[in-house]
C-alpha cells in the first residue's frame, strides 16, 4: 500500500487492529450467539457473498472439479450448502472445521443432496490444520483470517501453502466504506453482538496485497496469487498451486 493511500484512510483504518470478537466467546447456545449466527447470513447476503465466493471458488480450480474440500472457520456450516447448488461439484468429501459445535445434522444431511459426503470436525484450526489440510484441493475459509494477527497468520498461510493445492479466503474490506457499513448493521436487525464484532471484523479486515505478503516466500513460483477488493464490502484471496505442481 502506498503512503498516500495509507494518508487518505482514517487513523483507525491503517493498519490492521485485530480483537477478539464477542460471538467468539459465547457458549454454543446462547441465544445472542443464535440470533448473531442469523445475523452473518443477512450480512452475506448485504456483502453479496455467495455469488463473489462462487466465482473466486471456480477461479482457484478450473480444470477438474476439487475432490477434497476443507472449509475452515466454518460457523454453522451453510455457506457452502447455499452454494453447491450452483457450484454442482459431485462427489465430494468435505471437512468443515470449527472450535465450535454448530453444525447441525439437517446440514450434513442436506449436503448428501448434492453427493457431497460432510464431516464436521471440532478442533482448533491452528492444531488441526496440519492434518485436516493435507493433501486438500480447496481450503477455502469466509470471514475468517481477519481473526488473526500478522505473525499467526503467516504461519496458517505457511501450513496451507505446505498442504493444499488451492485456498480461497473472502475477507472484510478495511476501508471507510466498509467502516460504514458496519456501522449500520443495526438498521439489518443485527443484535448488539453482530454490532460490535461488524466494526471489529472490519478494523481487522485488509486491503491491498496484505494477505499476500504473507503468503511464504519460499513457495515462490509454485503458486499464482490473486488479491483483490470484491464486492463493495469483501476482500478476496485466492492461491492456486501451479499445474505442474499438482
Amino acid at each position: 500500500m502506498s503512503t498516500a493511500m495509507v494518508r487518505l484512510l482514517p487513523a483507525a483504518l491503517a493498519q490492521r487492529q485485530v480483537e477478539r470478537e464477542a460471538l467468539d466467546d459465547l457458549p454454543v447456545d446462547d441465544p445472542r450467539a443464535h440470533h448473531a449466527r442469523r445475523d452473518l447470513r443477512v450480512i452475506h447476503r448485504m456483502m453479496g457473498t455467495h455469488p463473489l465466493l462462487r466465482r473466486a471458488l471456480l477461479r482457484a480450480t478450473t480444470g477438474a472439479p476439487p475432490r477434497r474440500v476443507l472449509e475452515i472457520g466454518c460457523g454453522d456450516g451453510r455457506l457452502l450448502l447455499d452454494l453447491a447448488p450452483r457450484l454442482r461439484w459431485p462427489l465430494l468429501d468435505l471437512t468443515l472445521l470449527d472450535r465450535q459445535d454448530t453444525v447441525a445434522p439437517s446440514t450434513l444431511a442436506a449436503y448428501r443432496r448434492y453427493g457431497w459426503r460432510a464431516t464436521p470436525l471440532l478442533a482448533d484450526v491452528q492444531e488441526a490444520l496440519p492434518g485436516a489440510a493435507a493433501g486438500c484441493d480447496l481450503v477455502v475459509a469466509c470471514l475468517f483470517l481477519h481473526h488473526f494477527d500478522n505473525p499467526a497468520l503467516a504461519l496458517l498461510l505457511g501450513t496451507l501453502a505446505s498442504q493444499a493445492r488451492a485456498v480461497v479466503a473472502f475477507e472484510p474490506r478495511r476501508s471507510t466504506g466498509a467502516l460504514l457499513g458496519s456501522r449500520l448493521v443495526g438498521l439489518l436487525g443485527a443484535n448488539a453482538v453482530t454490532r460490535a464484532d461488524a466494526v471489529l471484523s472490519v478494523r481487522a479486515g485488509f486491503r491491498a496485497t496484505e494477505i499476500s505478503a504473507l503468503w511464504p516466500a519460499g513457495a515462490g513460483n509454485d503458486w499464482q496469487l490473486h488479491e483483490a477488493a470484491a464486492g463493495p464490502f469483501g476482500h478476496v484471496f485466492i492461491a492456486r498451486r501451479r499445474a505442474a505442481d499438482q
